[in-house]
């Protein structure tokens, strides 16, 4: 059975395993080689669980331990073409290590079959994962956006379990002490999904069939669990928790669980 594996999860760093503990894949690698090796640890998972890892964007929170974590698994790297241009140029995978885009449709990996879908972010070919599991189910990973375009929305439709940005509280953003600039970049349409955003959308997944929610990559300096929470609660309000759907918050580190879809 599959599992989706929230390891880290923040505006710091960002990771999950999905997978069974035979094999799956590793989405993004925002911690450093030993936490990210901790963390699977913790979850009863061995390292040679991870077939692949697969990179959303190019951002240091989601591929802060990728060079070290690559020399030690020697796995492939799957990401835009654009990201693992930068990546390469950037030194963040070592020599021997194959790379392979995921522009170009599905891929098989894991016991899984991936396929990405663009985002709308500042960093150039960001994208979301669509993971159909070897049990039949579906997830999706999709973080990092500033605003839901189409090719968002149908990737994540028919998804049992989606792992969705709640990045910040509007209020807490605009009265906050970072600089102008800061909030209006993350404000853009290239920067991330407010709590309000975020409920809009978890109440089209819900309606659509979607019966797991997991709000992630929540910042620490503009937001609360408890803030993400009661937004997506509202937006949800025509539906009833715990027999519609199930809705959690994304620990910024985890201490061993999963969320079965």
């Amino acid at each position: 059975m599959a599992k989706f594996y929230p390891l880290f999860s923040s505006s710091s760093a960002n990771a999950s395993y999905i997978g069974s503990r035979n094999a799956g894949i590793l989405v993004d690698a925002g911690a450093s080689c030993k936490k990210l090796l901790e963390a699977l640890e913790r979850n009863g998972l061995q390292n040679k669980c991870v077939q692949g890892i697969f990179i959303t964007h190019t951002h240091s929170d989601h591929v802060k331990g990728l060079r070290v974590l690559l020399g030690k698994l020697r796995v492939p790297v799957y990401a835009t073409a654009q990201s693992l241009e930068k990546l390469i140029a950037d030194g963040q995978i070592p020599a021997g290590i194959d790379t392979v885009p995921v522009d170009t449709g599905a891929i098989a990996c894991g016991d899984c079959e991936i396929t990405a879908f663009p985002t709308m972010h500042d960093a150039a070919g960001s994208c979301g994962y669509r993971i159909h599991t070897a049990d039949d189910r579906y997830c999706a990973v999709c973080t990092d956006l500033g605003v839901v375009t189409k090719e968002v929305y149908r990737a994540l439709q028919g998804c049992d379990m989606v792992l969705l940005e709640s990045n910040y509280d509007p209020t807490m953003l605009r009265c906050g002490a970072y600089p102008p600039e800061l909030k209006r970049r993350i404000m853009s349409e290239y920067g991330h999904l407010s709590n309000g955003e975020s409920a809009q959308l978890a109440r089209d997944l819900v309606g659509g069939g979607t019966t797991r929610l997991l709000l992630g990559h929540l910042s620490p300096h503009n937001n609360t669990p408890e803030k993400a929470a009661a937004a997506a609660y509202e937006g949800l309000k025509e539906f009833t928790s715990g027999m519609d759907y199930l809705l959690g918050i994304a620990p910024v580190e985890t201490q061993g669980g999963a969320v079965i879809f």
